[in-house]
């Protein structure tokens, strides 16, 4: 055992002596410093001293006994070999400790620093440590082992036995993961484009001493593992978030690409007498870990329950397709050999193209060196950054192809550039390789397939012909299937084609309606012609339970080119239907000038890049480039009604006496609250209060809503209710009487409408009126449109202090709502890519307002979009490049405006718009309205019009009245008052308050908020009446204009009333109208 410094010091000297003093202790000094720590040295001094006076003490008791002086050589002899002893083991330890150590730290280098194991990201600084999540692995991975027996035996022993007939029997016997774990070596957390997910990629290395033992009984064999190295990159994708808990709504796990695998199997002399194991176990495993978590596969983990569009989770829609051209290759080395060597040949060269999992092999080019190919394949594109494209090159031999060269190209260069077309350099080899990659983009609308078609008619491609759209098809379920002979349950699965390319899903055993939830991919040359063929049949093959033929072009008239719905199958059973999501994107090559590989040999090999190659510098973009989420919100209408049967909570003389509650509603949905106000003393409470809320489809959303009893210390609960905005998204509205959970009574009453964007300013004026026509008391005013603003890049923002590029971020403003953009770090052409929506409730009067700052250096410049433009552009969208206001610098956005059209509003506005000359044809007694889908029509006479009647001297009420046969409700909209009288110095404070005659009690009073300082006030309110037809046309509607006499005073100044008989007005029509106001001498509160 090694000893510790201070042993050491005190030992005996050579001399015997006490060891010096280290004079550098205190530089400078002759005098140790006071304090504990010189007292201390002086102890230890003091201490060594008395040591050494102890080696006297065997010589003093032998002078005292009167022994020989031989005694005492013998002992010092003794001591002399017993010290030397021990020394030399420890020497021995010290050696051995050191060698260890010194092989520790190579073998740590070797195993995690290594450049052949890790990414070439490792030594940027966005990459972090994570020795934390390190810590929490070692300590559940004793834990990890038990689930990893549960896969072993249960996922991935089925996978091996199904991959080779010999291994039919292979099982896992033995499953330890051993002491050493899993280490995460890097985390890198990645940008992502969609606001709902998070991107990390995981640089994970196992190399542990794992011990599994496998035995395949049909040849007796028994073999092991011990020993196992894994390394590889991992993505972990956190989507959707939500705004509830545990806020992320899924996480999915997969390689980039296959991970780096080496299985040390024990017992090889027993596989070597399995026939096929012994050059496959290792491959078979990893195409078994490759079939779960290589792209294009991934494992999903859910994390909320009935998580909606699991398969499209599993399997989202790729970000892109890149078509490969391999041209050609030049300067090959040459690996043929003849007469053992002397004469040397050339070579047969052929390439294999790799994305993912994605593989390609050109064919073989005899005695060449310079090889053309003229091949062009299609990749699907799911991750980028991540994903590369990878060429090999080989020389053909009959026993081993020699290896020629590879090169390696990140996607995300092809995203950016859009076309790339270069010569790029083999790296292991000599010579090179001609690429021509192309980024075609996904299309969600079919106005641009006929110029894809025309496009493609003009490229020569092989072996297949190039595509001009992409199918996924969503397997998700099947219903009353029929069943085999006597009456046993099949084992469905399901054959997809289209044209020679068929696909087939998992078999799901002894049920009639299957869950697959898979998903699917087609390449699709012609989609106007082209077929969907689906056959539903027992895994024998011998029984077909269903088939379906689709014509593609159903999905070019389709809504976003998607169908999600039930299919009724042929051949089978009366009620059996398979339920799937189609969905068609047209594949664009979005270029300003487009060029095509000529046939292989038309072109010279030393000739420059082709039109449109963005080798050298990517062009400028002249529109923006969002991703497919973009402008996909939708705008929830929620309108709380009423609540019957509310619980009293409020007790008076300490709980002698009940009343009743003081109720209002609370709204939580898409990470926003709403309240409504509190009706006082009621246990049946009637709101009518509007709130709007954009939404997206993310699925697992729910609107939550609480309903409370508003105290002085503690709101009491009077129950709650969560819906599904997927249901509400799906149907497109929703009005029920929903039981309030949680408590023993009460019920509320709430209408959900999705309100979808529609790009065109036709109905804008029609949406205004019905939007005054359903606007309540108590409501903000509606909004009339969805503005989205997706803001991708500035260029020559003015620099700080003329040299130094500011760190810009953008603010966009509507109103009061804004949002701000991340901030680019040093940079005068930062790229930002952000989106944001904003809610319009006058298209013509407000506008865009764009900040450019820079953080710490102030505006950097600005741009003011008035709506009115958008309004006027086509499909209400602007997609360009903005100069700033200051003269330097633009930026590069898309804003488009979406009306919102609602469909279940009860009433329809009409631009007819009589004059008051026009009566309403009454004869008698008015037409009863029967008809529950009766039409309210508003009519909106014009201003300007020279048959418009002179206004009185009291001047003019403008409002509505008509009849809801729906709801049951008699319903009056005051609009404005115009050219009002004004008595004495000061403007009037004008407000209207109306009385349902002949009674005179509150609950038939009505009254607008009150306008400042005004003779043309403008109110656009509404009211409402709980009372049958019959009931209405008894009764007399009292409008009154009036308007505050003082600061402090109750007395309220009648500017002018009329009086409507309601059984001489059509209630059916509801048209709005201009009332003379007459004078009245009678002054009374409101």
């Amino acid at each position: 055992m090694e000893r510790s410094p201070e042993e050491e010091d005190t030992g005996p000297g050579p001399a015997g002596q006490p060891p010096a003093v280290d004079a550098t202790r205190n530089p400078g000094s002759g005098v140790s410093p006071a304090g504990p720590g010189a007292a201390s040295e002086a102890l230890a001094v003091l201490t060594s001293f008395g040591r050494r006076l102890l080696v006297l003490v065997p010589v003093y008791l032998a002078g005292a006994a009167g022994l020989s002086v031989g005694f005492v050589l013998f002992g010092l002899a003794l001591y002399v070999g017993w010290r030397r002893v021990r020394d030399g083991k420890e020497r021995s330890l010290r050696a051995a400790r050191q060698l260890l150590d010194d092989e520790e730290r190579i073998t740590a280098k070797t195993l995690y620093m290594s450049d052949r194991e890790l990414p070439a990201w490792v030594s940027f600084p966005d990459v972090e440590k994570a020795e934390w999540l390190n810590k929490i692995i070692a300590q559940v991975w004793p834990f990890l082992g038990q689930y990893m027996e549960k896969l072993l035996a249960e996922t991935v022993a089925p996978a091996v036995r199904g991959a080779n007939p010999h291994l039919q029997t292979f099982t896992f016997t033995r499953v330890e993961l051993g002491e050493k774990p899993l280490r995460i070596i890097g985390v890198k957390v990645h940008p992502s484009q969609r606001k709902d997910q998070i991107l990390l990629d995981l640089n994970v290395s196992y190399v542990g001493d794992v011990q599994i033992d496998v035995e395949v009984k049909k040849y007796f064999c028994k073999a092991g593992v011990k020993g196992m190295q894994l390394h590889g990159v991992l993505r972990v994708i956190l989507e959707p978030l939500t705004g509830d808990l545990p806020i992320v709504g899924a996480v999915s796990m997969f390689f980039i690409k296959r991970p780096t695998l080496d299985i040390n199997w024990t017992g090889m002399t027993n596989l070597l007498d399995i026939p096929g194991l012994s050059s496959l176990s290792d491959t078979v495993i990893m195409d078994s870990i490759a079939a779960i978590l290589v792209l294009p596969n991934r494992l999903l983990v859910p994390l909320v329950p009935n998580l909606q569009d699991v398969a499209q989770l599993r399997s989202p829609l790729p970000r892109g397709i890149i078509r490969i051209h391999l041209l050609a290759a030049r300067g090959l080395s040459s690996k043929d050999k003849y007469v053992k060597g002397f004469i040397e040949g050339k070579s047969d060269p052929y390439a294999l193209v790799r994305v993912g999992t994605q593989t390609f092999c050109s064919r073989v080019i005899d005695e060449e060196l310079n090889p053309h190919w003229g091949e062009t394949y299609e990749v699907m594109v799911h991750e980028v950054p991540g994903q590369e494209i990878e060429v090999e090159v080989f020389d053909k031999d009959p026993d081993k192809d020699d290896f020629l060269g590879r090169m390696k190209l990140d996607v995300g260069k092809v995203l950016q550039a859009g076309v790339l077309d270069d010569w790029y350099p083999l790296q292991g080899g000599q010579g090179q390789v001609h690429l021509r990659l192309e980024w075609l983009s996904l299309l969600s609308d079919a106005e641009k397939l006929d110029q894809v078609l025309q496009w493609n008619r003009g490229i020569s491609s092989r072996p297949e012909p190039p595509s001009a759209a992409i199918l996924v098809v969503y397997l998700d379920r099947a219903q009353d299937l029929p069943l085999k002979k006597g009456n046993k349950e099949p084992n469905p699965m399901v054959q997809l084609s289209v044209q020679d390319v068929t696909r087939e899903s998992k078999a799901t055993y002894g049920t009639n309606c299957p869950v697959w939830e898979e998903a699917f991919r087609f390449f699709l040359q012609d989609p106007q012609s082209q077929e969907l063929d689906v056959q539903v049949k027992d895994d024998s093959g011998a029984l077909t339970l269903g088939a379906l033929t689709l014509p593609l072009a159903r999905l070019l008239t389709a809504s976003e080119l998607t169908l999600d719905q039930w299919f009724q199958l042929s051949s089978s059973g009366p009620n059996s239907r398979l339920y799937m999501k189609l969905v068609m994107r047209i594949l664009y090559l979005d270029s300003s000038e487009i060029s095509f590989p000529m046939v292989p040999g038309a072109q010279d090999l030393d000739s420059g890049p082709q039109t449109g190659s963005s080798v050298d510098a990517p062009p400028r973009p002249y529109h923006t480039a969002p991703n497919s989420h973009f402008g996909t919100e939708n705008v929830l209408r929620i309108h709380v009604l009423e609540a019957q049967d509310l619980i009293a909570k409020d007790r008076f003389l300490g709980g002698l006496v009940k009343g009743k509650s003081d109720p209002y509603v609370k709204l939580k949905v898409a990470g926003r609250s709403f309240r409504t106000h509190v009706v006082r003393e009621e246990l049946s409470p009637r709101w009518n209060e509007v709130f709007e809320v954009i939404v997206t489809s993310i699925p697992g959303q729910e609107l939550e809503i609480d309903v409370f009893d508003k105290d002085l210390d503690k709101d009491d609960f009077l129950g709650r209710y969560k819906v599904s905005l997927t249901t509400v998204l799906n149907s497109g509205f929703l009005d029920e009487w929903l039981t309030l959970e949680d408590v023993p009574s009460g019920r509320l009453h709430l209408r959900l409408e999705r309100l979808t964007p529609r790009p065109t300013a036709a109905e804008l004026e029609e949406v205004l009126q019905v939007n005054s026509l359903i606007q309540t008391q108590k409501s903000s005013e509606l909004a009339a449109a969805l503005l989205s603003v997706y803001l991708e890049r500035a260029e020559d923002l003015p620099l700080r202090k003329g040299t130094k590029p500011p760190s810009p971020y953008a603010t966009l403003t509507v109103g009061e709502t804004s949002h701000k953009t991340k901030t680019v770090p040093q940079t005068a052409a930062p790229v930002w890519e952000e989106y944001a929506s904003f809610l319009i409730r006058k298209p013509h009067a407000e506008s865009l307002e764009l900040q450019v700052r820079g953080e710490g250096t102030g505006t950097l410049g600005s741009v003011s979009l008035p709506l009115s433009e958008l309004l006027q552009a086509e499909r209400l969208c602007l997609d360009h490049w903005f100069p700033l206001s200051n003269g330097q610098g633009q930026v590069l956005m898309r804003a488009q405006l979406g009306i919102l059209v609602s469909q279940h509003s009860g009433v329809e506005a009409h631009s007819h718009s009589p004059s008051l000359s026009e009566e309403p044809e009454a004869s008698g007694a008015p037409t009863p309205i029967t008809s529950s889908a009766l039409e309210v029509r508003h009519r909106l006479p014009h201003g300007d019009s020279p048959l418009e009647a002179p206004v009185g001297p009291l001047g003019q009420v403008k409002l509505t009245v008509w009849y809801h046969s729906d709801e049951q409700k008699l319903v009056s909209i005051i609009h404005s008052c115009r050219a009002l009288r004004q008595n004495g110095r000061d403007l009037p404070d004008p407000y209207v308050s109306l009385l349902l005659l002949p009674d005179k009690n509150r609950s038939t009073k009505r009254k607008t908020t009150q306008k400042k300082r005004t003779l043309n006030p403008e109110f656009n309110e509404r009211f409402e009446w709980e009372l049958p037809l019959d009931g209405s046309l008894r009764r007399k509607l009292d409008v009154s204009v009036k308007s505050n006499s003082s600061f402090m005073s109750r007395e309220r100044e009648l500017l002018g009333k009329v009086q409507l008989d309601l059984a001489e007005i059509d209630l059916s029509q509801g048209a709005a109208q201009w009332y003379d106001l007459t004078d009245d001498k009678e002054k009374g509160g409101s």
